[in-house]
């Protein structure tokens, strides 16, 4: 048995002390990969919306109703962030993780709020943004890809 200066025996991590899940390690990662795409999809969801109004009918009567030009306006400047916030987590910034929880969180509200115009995208973005706060919040380590 080897001890280290001072006397004391090193100890193995135990699972939930100090150790990840591969899962959570490469999900941080594909976080940031879904991050870059996704806003950069928003972008042109957005550009979509501005260019004709046509593009985008809502299914049924909701709730939540908003110009077309305004929801253009909101994907497009949401896009620019999630893209940013996107990059700064592949470049393994800790201000990107946390601005990646608040963002994703955003993006869960507004694609659920834009359900009634395009519902299966809404879902698999709603998805897509739940997975993205437990990856970033269940990974300890930093990661930098870019």
């Amino acid at each position: 048995m080897t001890t280290t200066p001072g006397g004391k025996t090193p100890s193995a991590p135990v699972q939930g002390q100090g150790s990840t899940s591969a899962w959570a390690g490469g999900g941080v990662i594909f976080a940031g990969v879904l991050m870059t795409v996704g806003g950069v999809v928003s972008v042109f969801e957005g550009i979509a919306a501005l260019a004709k109004d046509d593009i985008y009918v809502p299914i049924g009567d909701y709730t939540f109703k908003f110009n077309l030009t305004s929801w253009g306006w909101i994907h497009i400047i949401l896009g620019v962030i999630v893209f940013i916030v996107g990059v700064a987590i592949l470049k393994g910034l800790h201000w990107g993780r946390v601005a990646g929880v608040v963002v994703a969180a955003l993006s869960i509200l507004l694609h659920f709020l834009w359900l009634p115009y395009q519902p299966l995208w809404g879902l698999i973005s709603i998805a897509f943004g739940v997975f993205i706060i437990w990856a970033l919040c269940t990974d300890d380590r930093s990661h930098t890809v870019i």
